[in-house]
This record gives structure tokens, sequence and C-alpha cells, in this order.
């Protein structure tokens, strides 16, 4: 089959409008994470939204929606038990991770009837992702793009010294706050790309990537946008005609990206040197 009859198919239309805004809402919220070195804590928060899942499963409730107010009662969590209660910041990741784990466990299993399909939670599956998700995957990239807008110094000024920023009488309390709250939102409504096993990779290789062409911040976001949106149309592409999982396939292109940039940075470096 052509890749233009593809385009035909009302569910591979979705997984590219999908993979479009949740390419740039994982640029602009990567960024951030890869720059404040937050890797951990958007695993610890991708790890604990099973609990929502469990919650919802268990409950009746949409997975996808206790799955997200989970993750940002957990961000807050860390956030507040790391700076306010004098537990180490790895400690209070490790501890809400364990805790999301568990709890989406056991509501999972204890949940009556038939037992819901995690995989697609779990592993993620592009072709799934409905209307629904697009349009929540677009008004969260509005958001983010409006929050940026108003406070890119500030931002800026956080993710890179947040001691300094204080003394710019910037309010970093309010921009982490609503920072971890994008991350959750942000890494919750990205599960059914390539799930929760693999989410952290969305949101951390591409700006590694980019980081290895540049160190300006606003570039780094506009370049992860491009290699993540490249990641998955590849991915998607190869997944269909492999048939392997879209969402594993995704993050090996990634990676395979990731060291091609390495190699290429490299080589350029070496004849510089000659």
């Amino acid at each position: 089959m052509e890749i233009f009859e593809l385009l035909n198919y009302a569910f591979f239309r979705n997984a590219l409008l999908g993979s479009l805004f949740a390419s740039i809402a994982c640029g602009i919220i990567g960024t951030y994470v890869v720059t404040r070195r937050l890797v951990f804590i958007s695993g610890g928060i991708t790890h604990a939204s099973f609990g929502g899942l469990g919650i919802g499963f268990y409950f009746g409730l949409n997975p996808i929606f206790s799955a997200m107010l989970f993750s940002v009662l957990s961000a807050f969590g860390i956030q507040w038990l790391s700076q306010k209660q004098g537990v180490r910041e790895d400690s209070a990741i490790a501890a809400f991770w364990s805790l999301g784990m568990a709890v989406g466990i056991m509501l999972t299993f204890l949940t009556p009837g038939y037992a819901p399909n995690l995989s697609e939670y779990l592993f993620g599956n592009i072709l799934t992702i409905t209307r629904t998700d697009i349009f929540s995957l677009a008004t969260l990239t509005i958001l983010l793009f409006s929050f940026f807008a108003i406070n890119y110094h500030a931002i800026v000024s956080v993710s890179f010294d947040t001691e300094f920023a204080r003394t710019r009488r910037v309010n970093t309390r309010f921009i982490e706050y609503a920072m971890m709250l994008f991350v959750a939102v942000t890494i919750v409504l990205s599960i059914r790309l390539v799930g929760i096993v693999l989410l952290m990779s969305l949101i951390t290789v591409p700006q590694m990537t980019a980081n290895l062409f540049t160190v300006s911040y606003s570039r780094i976001i506009s370049l992860s946008i491009a290699i993540s949106f490249l990641a998955c149309v590849v991915g998607l592409l190869l997944s269909y005609y492999l048939n392997v999982p879209s969402g594993a396939f995704i993050i090996f292109v990634l990676i395979v990206i990731f060291f091609a940039g390495k190699l290429l940075v490299g080589f350029r470096q070496g004849r510089s040197r000659r």
C-alpha cells in the first residue's frame, strides 16, 4: 500500500495529527525538563500515572482523566516534599513512583468484569488516538504556547539558575508549580503515543539530540519538535509495514537519530581539529 493511500484512512490521519500536537507539547515541556535536569522526576510522574489509570478502571471513570489528576497531585507532592518537608528529591520521586505503580496494579486486578486492556497504556498504540485525544493535545499545545509567550524569560531563568532568578524577583514558585502541572498533563495526554514504559524518552531524547547542534533555548525547542515529529512519522510508517508496536519503533527511531547526530557532530569536530 502506498503511503498516500494511508491518508485515506481516518485512523492514520488521527495518528499524524496526534503525533504533531504531541511533538509540539513534548518539545516545549521536554526542553524545560532536560534543562532543569528533571528527567528522573518526569519518569516518576510517568509511572505514578499508572495509579490514576487503576483508579479510573476500578471506579468506572475516564482513565485518562483520573491518570491526569493523580499525576498532577504526584507532581505537586514531589515538589512539596522535596522543598518544604526536607525530603531528598530522589526519595520523594521514588515514593510517588512506587505508590502509583502499587495502586495501579492492585486496583487493576480488583476491577470487576473483564480485565482492562493495559497494553495500549503501558506500551502505547498511536493508531488508537481519537479525535478527543487530538482535541486535548491541541488545547494543551495552545495553552503551552500562551504560557511560554507570557513567561518565556522567567521560564528560561528558572530553567538555568533558580537562585539567580529569585534575585531578579522572578516568582520561581509559580513557575515551578505551573511547569510541573504542564509536565504531568503532557505526560498523561501523550501516553497513547508511546506508552508509560517508553514515554520518558519522548521528552528527553529529542532535546538531547537538538542540544548537540545548538545551545539556544528557543532553537532546542524548535529542533526537538521537528525531531519528535520526524521520528513519529517514520516510526508510524515502518511499524505499519513491519507489523511491530508503533510506540517502541518511534523511540527506536529517536535513539537512532540521536546516535547519528552524535556521530555527525564528532566527525565535524574531528575535521575541524585536523
